[in-house]
Formats: structure tokens, sequence, C-alpha cells
């Protein structure tokens, strides 16, 4: 955000680029949005292994930290069951993988980091994995099938079925993207604008609702139809 000569506020939605690395001759930018991930990386990675740690040896009547983490993972693996059925379990792991980086990423701004979910390409990356999912699946349980179903009810409809279904990347990633950049930019507009008197109290009740609860709405939204689109695939 920077303020134009006149006076007038001028919003900057452009991601930093902090650094720049040469590596064969290629340059390599490291946006704040690459740099956010990496932090975000980090810190899920640091706590599985002290979970790894500390769940080495697991009791038969399960207590503390690990009935805490098998009760996470039997709601999870409910979730994905009831959403997408036995076929999709096998990437079980994957999506609590994404849903966890999700959920992190969302709630990030809650201790001054830009959400790397506020940038598209972050939401586009996982969106596009979502497609290549739906085509594997597809591909996997139906065969010829589904290929087939890209020139139902008649072969001149191919065109109609193939922009749909290069929509849902599209789709997928912009839904999740706006929400996350709306909340970072009206996050951006309170402290900014709004008088010091003002600055205390009201962004604690804001970023509850923009980083923690449209978080993680977000995030399971995005999962579910993530979910939904690939057993659609399947069936």
């Amino acid at each position: 955000m920077s303020v134009l000569p006149g006076g007038d506020i001028l919003l900057d939605f452009r991601v930093d680029n902090l650094w720049v690395l040469q590596i064969g001759g290629v340059e390599i930018w490291i946006t704040r949005t690459i740099f956010n991930t990496w932090i975000i990386m980090l810190v899920l990675i640091v706590l599985a292994l002290f979970l790894r740690f500390k769940l080495r040896r697991f009791e038969e009547i399960p207590r503390g930290l690990q009935n805490a983490m098998e009760a996470v993972v039997e709601i999870f693996d409910g979730f994905l069951r009831n959403s997408g059925g036995e076929k999709l379990m096998p990437l079980g792991k994957w999506f609590f993988a994404v849903f966890a980086f999700i959920f992190v990423s969302n709630i990030s701004g809650v201790v001054g980091l830009r959400p790397p979910t506020a940038d598209w390409a972050t939401t586009f990356a996982l969106a596009l994995a979502t497609f290549i999912l739906i085509q594997v699946m597809g591909i996997k349980y139906r065969k010829t099938g589904y290929v087939k179903s890209f020139f139902e009810p008649l072969f001149i409809f191919f065109p109609l079925n193939l922009i749909g279904e290069l929509a849902r990347p599209v789709s997928l990633s912009f839904r999740l993207f706006g929400n996350i950049l709306a909340g970072t930019i009206l996050m951006a507009l309170v402290y900014q604008l709004a008088p010091i008197i003002f600055q205390f109290g009201i962004p604690a009740v804001l970023h509850a609702y923009f980083d923690l609860f449209m978080g993680a709405l977000q995030t399971y939204i995005f999962c579910v139809l993530s979910i939904m689109f690939i057993k659609g695939a399947t069936e």
C-alpha cells in the first residue's frame, strides 16, 4: 500500500520479490509467497517429526497426545470415506497433507505472514494436482469409458465437455484465492486506515473471522470439492 502525491491511497496487490538467484544463467525469483511457503512447510515438517518422536511407542489404551492424534486421524478418515467412498481411501494421506497445508497457510495471517494461498500461483498448483488426480482416477476405474464420456452424448459435444473439465481447476483455484485475498486486503485496510484507537481489539475479532473461521471454511470447501470431483470421475 502506498500514498499518491494527491493524498490518495493506492493498494499494491503485487507479490514482493525478495531475492533473485542465478543458477546456470537462469534467474529464479524468490517471492514472498515462496518464502512464506517454505516457512509453513518447515513448521509442518517440524510438527510431524515432533509427533513421530512423541508417538514412537503406541499404547494399546491411548491417552493424552496419542488419543488426540488417533481422534484426528479417525475423524479425517470418516470424512474422506463419507465424502468420497472406499475408492478414494488410498488418497487419504494426500488429502490430509493438502488439508494441513492449506489450513496453516490460510491462518498464517494471524502471525503476520502473507498467506501463500492469497497468491493464485499457489492455489492453482493445488487445483492442478486435483485435476491430475481426476484424470488418473477416472482412467484407473473407468478406463476407456472415462475417455468416451468426453464425447457424450454426441461427438460434437467434445469441445464443451473439454472446456467444462478444464474449468474445474480454474474455478477451484480462484475460489480459494479470492476468499483469502479478500480477507488479506480487508485486514490491510483496517491496519492502514483505521485510527489508532480502533487498532486494539477490533483487528483481533476480524483476524478470528477472516483468518481462523474463513481459513478453516475455505480449507474444508477446497478439499470437499476436490474429493467430489475425483469421486465423480470414478463413477
